[in-house]
């Protein structure tokens, strides 16, 4: 098994967190995993992207030309890798802040509204932990309690508070989409 996936959207909406939470948690299922982060010089605002592979054998190529999954939250991250998907993936949009839609028909789409559901939360930064809730539900590949501990721990410990904000933006998006 060998999955690859993109996480895309603007610097400063927590992107790269996503990819990088999401490998730990696949580290930590023991997956072989590769991260491979990219970002425009301006950072906050510019463009970001990750793409992750995770396998159950060595991965040769952290790129992703195919890619099964794709999360995208932002416009231009739609137009960017939608025509780079596998036919028969999977793209998570977030349905709060892009009002373009996919032109493809051979791919599944969920449109997650994590950036209305973060607001409503009273934690507006956590869009993307929301996102990470309904993507880990609908491709299983990590527990979402191992995901929660990895995102945890790749936070670096912080604060008790922000740790349980997180896991409510987690759960909200996880519940989101039932099987």
């Amino acid at each position: 098994m060998q999955v690859k996936t993109i996480f895309s959207g603007f610097g400063g909406q927590g992107v790269l967190m996503m990819g990088y939470s999401f490998a730990h948690g696949a580290m930590s299922e023991g997956y072989q995993v590769t991260y491979l982060p990219s970002y425009g010089a301006e950072v906050r605002g510019g463009t970001a992207n990750c793409t992750v592979s995770v396998g159950d054998e060595e991965i040769a190529s952290p790129i992703a030309s195919e890619p099964d999954y794709v999360v995208v939250m932002n416009t231009p991250s739609l137009y960017s890798f939608q025509n780079r998907m596998a036919a028969g993936g999977s793209l998570f949009l977030n349905s709060s802040i892009i009002e373009a839609r996919p032109s493809r028909k051979d791919i599944e789409v969920y449109e997650i509204p994590c950036t209305e559901i973060a607001e409503k939360l009273d934690n507006p930064r956590s869009a993307n932990i929301v996102m990470m809730g309904a993507f880990i539900r609908k491709t299983g590949i990590v527990k979402p309690e191992v995901y929660l501990k990895s995102l945890a721990t790749v936070m670096g410990g912080k604060k008790q508070s922000l740790v349980e904000a997180n896991s409510r933006a987690f759960a909200a998006g996880y519940d989101l989409l039932k099987h």
